[in-house]
């Protein structure tokens, strides 16, 4: 399993993470909005806590 991070300064383009997985590429796109008031913790702790209550573990 490969797994690369790229990151640029070009504003046109956005982040990504490139991920590979047997013979599939998996290149996945991230954006942050500049006026989130979220911490990237803070979103993350709370996607977990939705999961748990909903016992969507699948």
């Amino acid at each position: 399993m490969e797994q690369t991070e790229k990151q640029t300064t070009d504003k046109e383009q956005c982040p990504h993470i490139k991920k590979k997985i047997g013979r599939t590429t998996y290149n996945v796109a991230i954006h942050f909005s500049k006026t989130s008031k979220e911490t990237m913790t803070d979103k993350i702790n709370r996607l977990i806590l939705h999961d748990i209550n909903s016992e969507d573990f699948s």
